[in-house]
């Protein structure tokens, strides 16, 4: 039997060895994140963001600071992508914000051809070389821009919009108002869009006004908002328009 004292002796080993491998972890730790503990919480979660991380995905100094914020999880933007591949016969998609490439790549993945625009020109190479590392880069054509002024003149089948959201204020927001709080406008992105396609999707925060976004399509249109969990927490939502609309909720 053990007694208290090996036990205690035990605990003891054991919690030194958890710490050491504590210490190990936050040794490789990029500096920009071992030096901001906010950071911590989003680099252990850089695999949900990219499953092949570690085959040479990059990330700038702006997007560590900034850009976890914004990054649609994979398994989301899988998800996103494979909605599009069967809703009807689609073969441009236009990402508009395209950021590091997470959702232009599932896009490509799922057999799409891909326009992915950015204002960034770093974004922009980031983007190209995660595409690479995913082995879809020449089903991408990246442009680095403005999408407000691009937009006229884009022919696409779906427009696939994730502005900006502006930081981790949005998650403190009571409600994520649309207008506002996306820069440029959301009202207007959306409006942009509409002269490309009708069929679009809005990923946006799980706190946005679901009211606000229902009203993009004016009186009497149609939208399907979808809730995107994952570890059955609410992490985003996602409006469809358009003949992205499933059947059996129109």
């Amino acid at each position: 039997m053990e007694t208290e004292g090996e036990a205690n002796t035990m605990k003891k080993k054991k919690n030194k060895k958890m710490q050491k491998r504590k210490n190990k972890n936050v040794k490789c730790l990029p500096h920009q994140i071992a030096d901001d503990p906010e950071l911590t919480k989003y680099w252990a979660q850089r695999y949900r963001l990219f499953s092949r991380f570690d085959e040479g995905i990059q990330l700038d100094r702006a997007f560590l600071l900034e850009g976890w914020f914004s990054v649609t999880p994979e398994k989301i933007a899988q998800h996103i992508a494979d909605r599009v591949k069967l809703s009807f016969d689609s073969d441009i998609i236009v990402d508009a914000f395209c950021g590091v490439g997470g959702n232009a790549i599932q896009f490509a993945l799922a057999a799409k051809r891909v326009i992915a625009i950015d204002i960034d020109p770093v974004k922009i190479q980031l983007a190209h070389n995660n595409a690479m590392v995913y082995g879809v880069a020449d089903q991408i054509e990246f442009i680095c821009g403005d999408f407000m002024k691009l937009a006229s003149s884009l022919k696409a089948d779906v427009v696939f919009l994730s502005p900006p959201w502006g930081g981790p204020e949005y998650a403190a927001a009571e409600i994520f108002d649309i207008q506002t709080m996306i820069s440029p406008d959301g009202f207007e992105i959306f409006n942009l869009s509409q002269k490309i396609t009708n069929n679009i999707v809005y990923f946006l925060p799980r706190n946005a006004d679901i009211d606000q976004v229902a009203s993009l399509t004016g009186p009497g249109g149609k939208v399907e908002i979808e809730q995107n969990f994952l570890n059955n927490r609410l992490k985003t939502i996602t409006a469809y328009f358009g003949d992205l609309i499933r059947q059996d909720v129109s």
